[in-house]
């Protein structure tokens, strides 16, 4: 989902999403590249440099106040494909995707409300001087989530960025990219210019690394492995010292036994 559209990967590549429940194939997803990267990140770029940058902090607010409706109009049809693809609970259990769509509509709510609300401070100095500062977007944001909890991690992902005026390009897990997808249609129905939010599907080491590794991002946001994280901290480093927020490791292991129903 490239500048408000569906599009083509550049290669023709696609590959299989499959419900872990019966392991069988749900569809094919057309799969992200590095020349895919490239060009969602000058989409992303084009509408920074647009009048998103611009856009008054509360005609920001307004519009994801009009997608956190949407996700919540849409969401049992959206919590269905996210059990579907990724195998929890379709109720309202506290794993369940029902909760998750819930969340959704929370975090994007809270965030909207800080779009208008972003200041900076004057600071008092010596002499005829007056001292100021003032918050700017970061630019292009590059993101990559998990499969364990696909919509919520994306919604976590863009709100803070979606308020302060940035761009976004992200790439979902390969195992959960159906509701990502989905959401892109509810951006557009929200009235989201194109270029601001970008979604791509495909793997880490041919998709993850090119948007890691690319100059023109000015930001990189990972969820994921520790042994991951250390590779997005290099890659910033060893390119243009892009900003990272890294959200790294899990701390649940579990033992299923073999009498579990």
């Amino acid at each position: 989902f490239i500048n408000n559209e569906f599009v083509e990967s550049a290669d023709g590549s696609t590959f299989k999403t499959v419900n872990p429940a019966t392991e069988g194939v749900i569809c094919e997803v057309q799969e992200a590249k590095a020349a895919d990267v490239d060009v969602a990140v000058k989409a992303a770029r084009a509408a920074f440099k647009g009048p998103w940058k611009d856009l008054d902090g509360s005609a920001r607010r307004d519009l994801m106040l009009r997608l956190a409706d949407l996700m919540e109009e849409n969401a049992a049809y959206l919590a269905s494909l996210e059990t579907l693809d990724n195998g929890k609970p379709c109720n309202d259990s506290h794993y369940g995707s029902k909760v998750d769509l819930m969340l959704c509509v929370k975090n994007l709510r809270y965030f909207a409300g800080w779009a208008d609300k972003i200041a900076g401070k004057t600071i008092p100095i010596e002499g005829q001087n007056f001292c100021y500062t003032v918050k700017e977007p970061v630019g292009v944001v590059g993101a990559v989530i998990p499969w364990n909890f696909p919509l919520l991690m994306l919604v976590w992902k863009i709100s803070p960025a979606l308020a302060t005026g940035c761009t976004i390009v992200m790439k979902t897990s390969e195992k959960t990219p159906l509701s990502a997808l989905a959401f892109c249609k509810l951006v557009v129905e929200a009235g989201f210019p194109p270029g601001v939010l970008n979604i791509l599907s495909g793997f880490g080491p041919s998709c993850g690394a090119p948007l890691a590794r690319h100059d023109d991002v000015d930001k990189v946001a990972f969820t994921g492995s520790t042994g991951v994280g250390h590779k997005i901290m290099q890659m910033a480093a060893e390119t243009n010292l892009k900003r990272v927020t890294l959200e790294l490791g899990g701390k649940s292991p579990l033992i299923v036994m073999d009498d579990a129903d």
